[in-house]
């Protein structure tokens, strides 16, 4: 493959105002999903390189009530300038003042009044690891604070903070107020802006594909150049409408993170956050939590999330990062009976439990003894078949099952063999109603999965009129496999 050319100025100033006008876009959408869900707070309009606000002005989120969110927008072609403190306090290339001098004289007139404010230095550039006032960023709040004020003058933070101080025309008092409500949205490369993009588009009801955020982003641009710096609920509205994105109702949000944080978790209705809580160092090897954490305290919060949901909420988008066994659980949680329609964003695909089907599909079984008790083992093999790793971890524990399920795809099992949701609800309907014949006389059921996690999601929805469930999740342990959770189903 042939080395891209180097852009040219041009270029480069396009693609950085197209990098804002989805950053803008992103701003619509909270407008449009906080007043669908009537918020406590709403953002009440988005304001687009608006006056009055110093450089903080690129996006600005108004809500009913402060603090309004003030948003610088950087973007690069490269990562040769990461954020640290030289390029925090270096000043412009024809003299002027530096990044973080520039927030903090915005900052200062903002606040002048006492109003709060929440700032926030949304860019591409990825944070430097060894930079000692970027090191110590919290990724779940983005504020440096109150790491960044932890550590005398002498040691290398102090030095740090009184040198940032300097460069700013900040006391070191001051600065930490500053870092306190400047948020730093880092790393945050196109492909990542469009793919979060088009997950709050689908939970706004809206068409979600590459073309509807590249229409959104254009229609803000648009509006930039007609002079209309304040965009309001009922210009989105309309946008949407013009745009032809409509396509279905707005959802709640529920984000459950095992693996790594959920950058939507800030926008969600309610959010669990195991990340600290499982045994890893990054999300391939978190698989089972981390004591004196629990499968059952796990368990519990998720068994909680229906209650802590606005009431009457009828359509929830599930976000979030972690694995099969908790996705079947969220499943069971709001099953079928509780009339929710659940939904998770599968390869771009939004999978629904909605989704209507012509027929069940009914799998493939392959049914293998064991003779070690009465219960029912069951092992969906769709993206690999686990049947021997399931056997050996049934027949060394030694568990009191009495045969193996093995339930697939009618074209076996293969990476992709489901590829849109009414495949996935077909099949789910269809593996329950094999489950529940071959369960008439087993006490309970052991459930292994290899599949797609929406699949795990679809088929604890409908996983009702059956025995109670243990759920296993493959920690790839000596073992295999681990017992999670039991369901009542």
């Amino acid at each position: 493959m042939e080395p891209l050319p180097a852009p040219s100025p041009t270029s480069v100033r396009i693609a950085g105002d197209h990098y804002q006008w989805l950053v803008a876009w992103e701003g619509c959408l909270a407008l449009l999903r906080e007043n669908a869900a009537r918020s406590d707070n709403p953002v009440v309009s988005v304001g687009v390189e608006l006056d009055g606000v110093g450089n903080l002005d690129d996006v600005v989120l108004l809500r009913r009530t402060p603090p309004h969110t003030y948003t610088q927008v950087k973007y690069t072609v490269d990562s040769s300038t990461p954020v640290n403190e030289e390029y925090l306090t270096k000043p412009s290339k024809d003299g002027g003042p530096s990044v973080l001098k520039k927030i903090a004289k915005a900052w200062r007139t903002l606040t002048a009044d006492g109003m709060p404010v929440d700032l926030v230095l949304s860019t591409n550039r990825a944070p430097d690891a060894a930079d000692p006032l970027v090191a110590v960023r919290d990724s779940r709040s983005q504020l440096l604070m109150p790491k960044a004020g932890l550590q005398g003058p002498r040691s290398a933070l102090g030095a740090a903070r009184i040198r940032c101080a300097a460069a700013t025309g900040l006391s070191e008092g001051e600065l930490r107020e500053l870092l306190s409500v400047l948020r730093f949205d880092l790393a945050r490369d196109q492909t990542h802006v469009q793919e979060r993009l088009q997950l709050l588009m689908a939970v706004a009801g809206l068409q979600h594909d590459e073309h509807a955020v590249r229409s959104g982003a254009d229609w803000v641009a648009k509006q930039v150049r007609a002079g209309h710096r304040t965009l309001t609920l009922d210009m989105v509205k309309a946008a949407v409408d013009t745009l032809g994105l409509r396509a279905g109702p707005a959802r709640a949000v529920l984000s459950i993170a095992t693996l790594k944080p959920d950058p939507v978790a800030g926008d969600a209705d309610y959010a669990i956050d195991w990340v600290d809580r499982f045994d890893g160092p990054d999300d391939f090897t978190k698989r089972r939590p981390l004591a004196p954490a629990t499968w059952t305290q796990l368990q519990t919060d998720i068994e909680a999330a229906p209650a802590r949901l606005p009431l009457g909420t009828a359509a929830i988008t599930i976000t979030g990062s972690f694995r099969l066994a908790p996705a079947f659980l969220t499943g069971a949680a709001f099953r079928m009976v509780t009339g929710v329609d659940l939904a998770v964003l599968q390869r771009g695909q939004l999978w629904s439990t909605s989704e209507p089907y012509d027929t069940p599909q009914p799998p493939t079984i392959h049914e293998q003894p064991v003779d070690q008790g009465d219960d029912l083992a069951v092992a969906i093999a769709v993206a690999t078949d686990p049947t021997e790793d399931v056997l050996e971890y049934l027949r060394e524990q030694q568990t009191p099952v009495s045969k193996i399920l093995v339930l697939s795809p009618p074209g076996g099992a293969k990476d992709r063999s489901i590829p849109d949701s009414v495949t996935a609800n077909a099949l789910a309907i269809g593996i329950r109603d094999v489950v529940r014949r071959a369960t008439r006389l087993a006490p309970r059921i052991h459930l292994f999965i290899a599949g797609p996690m929406g699949l795990a999601l679809l088929l604890g929805h409908r996983w009702n009129r059956l025995r109670p469930t243990v759920v296993y999740e493959d920690v790839r342990t000596a073992q295999g496999y681990e017992a999670a959770f039991t369901i009542q189903a």
